[in-house]
């Protein structure tokens, strides 16, 4: 199913709501992320830093775990949008790439800030093209 422009539109507006509430003391990068389930509803999330990186939640990771939090884990991911409130580039991360690929086909739609203004639209493939998979 193609994604609308206003599905795009709602999606970038939900992940700029929820970089708003970004937990980031530490870098200051406000990062917000929406995903788009097939069943039209559009979930958010925002990176959540703590003292000890490692342990840092990415607002991708957020949003997905509250989808299947709201919606159970047979959620299925359409589209996924990323933005960030500090001008930067900002694409998936590798781990988010992976997570994002476990609840979504390698067609799936993301769509990330260049750093320049624009909107960068690709495929999850084009992301993770030798992502892991253990089921069908």
């Amino acid at each position: 199913m193609p994604i609308t422009p206003e599905q795009i539109a709602a999606l970038h507006q939900a992940a700029t709501q929820a970089a708003q509430n970004s937990y980031s003391p530490y870098s200051h990068f406000r990062v917000g992320a929406a995903v788009l389930l097939e069943s039209n509803a559009i979930v958010a999330g925002t990176n959540v830093e703590n003292a000890s990186y490692r342990l840092t939640s990415c607002a991708e990771q957020a949003a997905i775990a509250a989808a299947v939090t709201l919606h159970g884990p047979q959620v299925r991911i359409s589209a996924v949008a990323v933005v960030n409130l500090n001008g930067a580039t900002c694409m998936p991360c590798g781990a988010c790439r992976q997570t994002i690929l476990e609840f979504a086909t390698p067609d799936t739609l993301v769509f990330y800030p260049s750093g320049t203004g624009e909107i960068v639209e690709t495929t999850l493939i084009a992301l993770l093209p030798a992502g892991f998979r253990l089921l069908p």
